[in-house]
């Protein structure tokens, strides 16, 4: 228990270093935190802080992705990927989106991360990569729900 509440108080203290653009700080702080399901939301914290400020983010990415791996529970990896992927897409990246999706061992999840990358790209007017993705996704009924969807946005 002690280490989850250490682990809570650096990750806060990880937040102020990041929003206030200390990032090298951020990054040395996080790599204490213990709890490694912790550790592993900080670093994402700090990816996608420094991608949505526009600054080069592929070390902290890098290390988010690491942590996300380092987790030793299976789902609760497979989430923080999942997680590190969608705040990736929502700031516009769907090809960094694409590229962690690589490291989501889970067949259906890697599926449905791919189709919302995939609908993304669609909304942005590149079908045709989209389509690429879609007939790329292993998980067919994940593949049927994506086609169907992106024939309702045409």
């Amino acid at each position: 228990m002690q280490e989850w509440y250490r682990s809570r108080a650096l990750y806060e203290a990880v937040l102020k270093l990041v929003n206030s653009g200390k990032t090298e700080e951020a990054l040395q702080m996080a790599d204490g935190i213990p709890d490694r399901m912790i550790r592993s939301k900080a670093f994402s914290h700090i990816a996608i802080e420094v991608a949505r400020k526009g600054l080069d983010y592929g070390e902290a990415l890098e290390r988010a992705i690491k942590a996300a791996l380092d987790i030793e529970n299976h789902e609760e990896s497979t989430k923080a990927l999942m997680s590190l992927t969608f705040g990736f897409l929502n700031l516009g990246k769907p090809d960094e989106a694409m590229r962690i999706s690589r490291y989501i061992t889970d067949l259906s999840n890697r599926s449905k991360v791919e189709a919302e990358v995939a609908l993304t790209l669609a909304k942005a007017g590149k079908v045709s990569e989209a389509m690429e993705i879609i007939n790329g996704i292993m998980d067919e009924d994940v593949k049927t729900w994506a086609m169907s969807r992106l024939a309702s946005q045409l």
